[in-house]
């Protein structure tokens, strides 16, 4: 049986890239989008594409739904239950940026509250919806594991051994750095990088690790309209390794988690942003 991924905001940039890499792993996979049917078909279909040249079969589905709003979680989660009958690893990566570029001190109260809504609501109450039902999950294979034989060897038992159900939150440098043309952008991302240590912490005793993946400046649609603003940026030293990030950067990562990379790691932030972060004299 293929463990299941739900990855939010799939059909094209960063979870796209996360999709593929996922699929290459065999994961059968719930492609969420908001509003571009043609392009979530498409990540359907290259994501089987990719899996199948990685001798791999999966299933791919894509569903509609807004996370800033409370029935849309619920429909996506029952989607999930209705499709697949489980859920091994949530990626919280739908996100947007500001309409406008706005000074901080001419910025809307209406960009801030979308972005709030969909950067850090919506990923907080889908998460504790998926942590209700992998907590649920996992009860459900104790109870089976009660009902194996009492004596097997220590390697049988490993090898019979489910992997841990993990949640990954994709933040953004912008979570501690300060960019004043998008203040409402950076608090979105601080806030939401608060997910990952509260989650962290309540579930690890129901057995669910809980990462948070820090990206940097990534080449996707969001980031084309600065695109000569980052080239010059980062020809003049913005990041030790020069060059810009990709999708697929991010998707690494996040295949690398899921494939129980770290599985005695919870908490943890994961840094695809070319060594931004690192300070410098």
């Amino acid at each position: 049986m293929n463990p299941v991924s739900l990855i939010t905001g799939a059909s094209r940039g960063i979870g796209r890239g996360i999709a593929l890499e996922l699929a290459k792993l065999g994961h059968d996979l719930v492609i969420n989008y908001a509003g571009n049917a043609e392009a979530a078909r498409k990540t359907v279909d290259d994501c089987v594409a990719t899996a199948r040249t990685a001798g791999k079969t999966i299933r791919a589905e894509a569903c509609q739904a807004d996370i800033s709003v409370g029935v849309d979680r619920a429909k996506l989660i029952s989607f999930t239950q209705e499709k697949f009958g489980r859920l091994d690893l949530l990626v919280n990566n739908a996100g947007v940026a500001p309409t406008v570029r706005a000074d901080l001190l001419d910025a809307s109260e209406e960009s801030f509250d979308r972005l709030i809504a969909i950067n850090v609501k919506g990923p907080y109450f889908l998460t504790q919806l998926a942590a209700k039902w992998m907590i649920e999950q996992s009860g459900e294979r104790l109870s089976s594991a009660a009902a194996r034989p009492a004596v097997v060897s220590a390697a049988a038992e490993d090898s019979r051994a489910p992997s841990r159900p993990k949640i990954i939150t994709i933040s953004s440098v912008s979570a501690y750095t300060a960019s004043t043309n998008r203040g409402d952008y950076c608090v979105s991302k601080a806030a939401l990088s608060m997910l990952t240590p509260l989650f962290a912490s309540r579930l690890a005793a129901n057995g669910i690790n809980v990462y948070e993946i820090r990206p940097g400046v990534i080449a996707t649609d969001m980031t084309g309209a600065v695109k000569e603003k980052y080239d010059k940026l980062i020809a003049d030293g913005l990041t030790p390794i020069q060059r810009w990030g990709t999708p697929e950067d991010v998707g690494r990562a996040v295949a690398a988690i899921a494939s129980d990379a770290f599985p005695f790691s919870t908490g943890e932030v994961i840094n695809v942003d070319g060594g931004f972060h690192l300070r410098r004299l």
